[in-house]
């Protein structure tokens, strides 16, 4: 794992409502599936709101937003009145979040959500995955995007394909 995936970490604070995930470096396929197993966990504790922090992260990648977008689907699916809430994004992030569609399916604030710091809040263990446990959650999470905005098929044609031969 490259160092700046080391050095990032989500912060989360499991036991408030909504669930808060504070992003502090990189979100990135290194780092995602820590993410989206806590995600699972939370919906199978009946958690249905959560609200992610930007407000420290240094930049995402189209897979960490595909487990976004995965999450959100199944918080529709499972649990009808729940919430994703993308709190104080900036312009760069915001930018990425709209070129995919994203903003159509998540609540984002890109102004000065009321969020204070916890003094709970613990960082989410994220652990070594082998690469096609990697290549699968590249794959879901594209296809995620895909189901989001069918415009990302082109964008990700040549990830989905890659991905699907080298998963099988």
């Amino acid at each position: 794992m490259s160092e700046s995936a080391t050095k990032s970490v989500y912060l989360v604070d499991a036991s408030s409502d909504p669930v808060v995930v504070r992003i502090d470096g990189r979100a990135c396929f290194q780092n995602s599936a820590c993410l989206r197993d806590f995600i699972g966990a939370m919906l199978k504790q009946g958690k249905t709101r959560f609200v992610l922090d930007f407000h420290t992260c240094a930049s995402m990648d189209s897979t960490f937003l595909g487990v976004l977008a995965g999450a959100a689907l199944e918080l529709r699916k499972s649990a009808p009145g729940g919430s994703l809430v993308l709190a104080r994004v900036g312009q760069r992030n915001l930018e990425l979040i709209r070129n995919l569609g994203l903003h159509r399916l998540l609540t984002v604030d890109a102004g000065d959500f009321a969020l204070s710091s916890n003094a709970s809040d613990t960082a989410l263990p994220c652990a070594n995955r082998t690469e096609l446990d990697n290549a699968r959650l590249v794959l879901e999470a594209h296809e995620n995007l895909v189901s989001v905005d069918e415009a990302n098929r082109a964008k990700f044609q040549d990830v989905l394909a890659f991905l699907k031969n080298r998963v099988e």
